[in-house]
């Protein structure tokens, strides 16, 4: 038995990407994720640039490790975004005190930057219209004709 599926165009693969990126907080979770490699790199540097501050050992590959984690979980799983990014701060600021001061900043900055993003992300939001756009939507309502009995009827 065949099922006759209707013939609809295929989309590439751009456009694909662009639907599955535009219904998840796409930037929060990877700048959360790079934030976390960057700090796991950090850890892997020669031992003339690394600081040495703060708790070192399993620490300093657990937090670091666990940012990565979440950022991927913010990609593939958008519904828990708020646990996710919630833990993904206190990690991120967890990074200054266990991995050379949060990956030298850097790394700290993409994981409370990314962390930020996806709390801030709302899933069924309208696109922004931009200010040219509203303005020119508004003259034309403006101009339009207004329906018979509208005006003058206090």
């Amino acid at each position: 038995m065949l099922i006759a599926v209707p013939d609809r165009p295929r989309l590439g693969p751009r456009p694909a990407f662009r639907r599955w990126r535009a219904r998840r907080p796409f930037w929060g979770g990877l700048l959360l994720a790079l934030g976390g490699g960057e700090i796991l790199l950090t850890e892997k540097a020669s031992l003339k640039v690394v600081l040495h501050i703060g708790m070192q050992g399993l620490a300093g590959y657990l937090l670091p490790g666990l940012m990565v984690l979440l950022g991927l979980l913010i990609l593939f799983n958008p519904s828990q975004r708020l646990f996710y990014s919630i833990t993904g701060i206190l990690l991120s600021l967890g990074t200054w005190l266990t991995s050379n001061l949060g990956g030298f900043f850097l790394g700290l900055l993409l994981g409370a930057t990314g962390s930020c993003l996806a709390f801030g992300w709302l899933p069924d939001q309208q696109p922004r219209v931009s200010r040219r756009a509203r303005r020119r939507q508004a003259r034309t309502a403006g101009r339009a004709p207004a329906p018979e009995g509208a005006e003058g009827t206090t």
